[in-house]
């Protein structure tokens, strides 16, 4: 994990995205990353059905529950850590979720200009 405090696209301490259900690629329920995180878990979503049809069609289902992972399913409304690389993939198709964008990580600057993840802000 960083060893410095992660900050938000606004430069700041980066705020939680979700603890029910527990998000994040270290599980702790927000969108912080490292160089093992060959996924880039940055944009904290409000899913809406739309994206997770959308994801299930691209071949990632957030939808079952997979309890051997500890994963009850994602349904509308939920917040969750998703790839930088599929919400812009959702973006360009049009149906990209709406942010919880003081819980997305700076590093995803490196993919999408701020104003487009404030269009998109809850």
């Amino acid at each position: 994990m960083e060893n410095t405090v992660a900050l938000n696209v606004f430069g700041q301490p980066l705020v939680p995205c979700s603890f029910d259900p527990l998000t994040g690629f270290f599980r702790d329920g927000c969108c912080k990353t490292n160089e093992e995180d060959s996924g880039s878990h940055l944009v904290c979503a409000v899913v809406s059905e739309e994206f997770l049809q959308f994801s299930l069609h691209q071949g990632n289902d957030l939808i079952t529950p997979r309890p051997e992972y500890g994963f009850s399913g994602l349904v509308p409304g939920d917040q969750w850590c998703l790839c930088i690389a599929r919400w812009i993939e959702a973006y360009d198709a049009q149906c990209a979720p709406r942010l919880k964008i003081e819980s997305t990580h700076i590093k995803a600057l490196e993919s999408v200009s701020l104003e487009i993840l404030e269009q998109y802000s809850i």
